[in-house]
């Protein structure tokens, strides 16, 4: 599933390409995938619609019209594809939109859990989804202390699975919780309740630094994640998520993988002790 530095990546993408196009016409070929509205409706908005830049807030992309936001989300496989000019779609391409000057950008989706809904600009951010999100990891006022606060509502919980809540730390999937908590030496069991305020500080520090160097990289390929501009380049970087059996670049100890909330979890026993 694409987490924040592969959706960042996506944007950056996209921005190049499409910003500053206007629609001509809109083709929705898996209407399960719109949101909020029916079809119909939403081609119809669309439809000369000046894109004016390409935002993100969290996992999800934003693109910005003169007075609405298209919220795309990408769950599990969602890829943007843009092209020069029109080409005949393949069988996982569900929206396609087409450009005044002719160009097109495809919505591929194998799965088609992806999502897209139009939201007023005035209201976007205060209500769900965007309103539940938490500030972006790279805001200065995202501190230490904020995230402190923000654990004390999963206190019980084991420390992974609060921070894949995006409400707790924005941005934080899968990997990189592994990939920050192995930084941070903070075991993933670890009850969020339990942690001390270094520990937390640690994890605040691992987070924003994971996040800032897979954003530079692309993003982490692992399975069928590539953005438009080709495939990201962190897992290269990777210490711990997909690691089992592989030796700690710490220690040496072998790196274990467990289940946690039902999530696939990479941990090395050694660098990171439970604190139950």
């Amino acid at each position: 599933m694409p987490e924040l530095p592969e959706v960042e990546t996506v944007r950056r993408s996209l921005e190049r390409t499409v910003s500053g196009k206007t629609i001509s016409s809109v083709k929705v070929f898996h209407p399960k995938m719109i949101r909020g509205m029916e079809v119909g409706p939403f081609i119809d908005t669309l439809k000369q619609g000046r894109i004016e830049r390409v935002d993100r807030r969290g996992k999800f992309l934003l693109f910005v019209f003169e007075r609405f936001y298209l919220v795309s989300h990408l769950r599990m496989e969602g890829k943007y594809f843009p092209y020069p000019q029109a080409i005949e779609k393949d069988k996982h391409t569900h929206v396609i939109f087409r450009f005044t000057d002719g160009s097109e950008l495809h919505y591929n989706d194998v799965r088609k859990f992806g999502t897209m809904e139009l939201r007023d600009k005035e209201t976007a951010m205060s209500v769900a989804p965007l309103a539940q999100l938490e500030r972006e990891p790279f805001d200065p006022t995202f501190t230490a202390e904020v995230l402190a606060e923000n654990l004390i509502r999963k206190k019980r919980s084991p420390i992974k699975t609060a921070l894949l809540d995006q409400s707790i730390f924005l941005g934080l999937g899968n990997i990189y919780v592994d990939e920050t908590l192995y930084a941070a030496r903070v075991h993933p069991l670890t009850k969020a309740g339990a942690l001390t305020l270094d520990e937390i500080a640690r994890i605040h520090v691992a987070g924003v630094d994971v996040l800032r160097k897979a954003v530079e990289s692309g993003g982490s390929t692992i399975r069928s994640y590539v953005s438009p501009t080709g495939k990201g380049e962190f897992q290269l970087q990777l210490a711990v998520y997909g690691q089992t059996g592989v030796p700690c670049p710490r220690c040496g100890t072998a790196i274990e993988k467990i289940k946690v909330g039902g999530r696939g979890t990479h941990f090395c026993p050694t660098c990171q002790q439970v604190a139950l």
